[in-house]
């Protein structure tokens, strides 16, 4: 298998120029929004590595939601529930996905990524 290339963002700073990055470069993307206390997000985490080994031209992004200082971010992208995945292609959110369903992010990742 190649190397995880699931990225964890560990501040609001770090989210917004990560963001700006993926829309500015127009770069394959994913953001992961999980938590610690979430269940169905500790059944998709060993998935989506997988999946980004697989899909090595895109990025994962993986952010805790409850991490100091990111409720404005999340708040601008309505992120009200755990695991919720937005995928990004050409620098604009083409899709998400909200709860753990793994057959849905695996064929959302093979449509848009393969």
């Amino acid at each position: 298998m190649g190397q995880s290339r699931v990225v964890t963002v560990k501040s609001e700073d770090q989210f917004n120029s990560l963001l700006r990055k993926v829309q500015d470069e127009s770069l394959p993307a994913v953001f992961y929004f999980t938590a610690v206390w979430c269940g169905p997000c500790r059944l998709l985490s060993p998935v989506i590595g997988e999946l980004s080994e697989k899909y090595t031209n895109v990025t994962t992004y993986k952010i805790d939601i409850d991490q100091e200082g990111l409720r404005d971010a999340l708040d601008k992208l309505d992120i009200s529930a755990v695991p919720t995945l937005h995928f990004f292609v050409g620098g604009k959110k083409v899709s998400e996905i909200i709860g753990a369903d793994v057959q849905r992010l695996k064929t959302t990742m093979e449509n848009l990524y393969k």
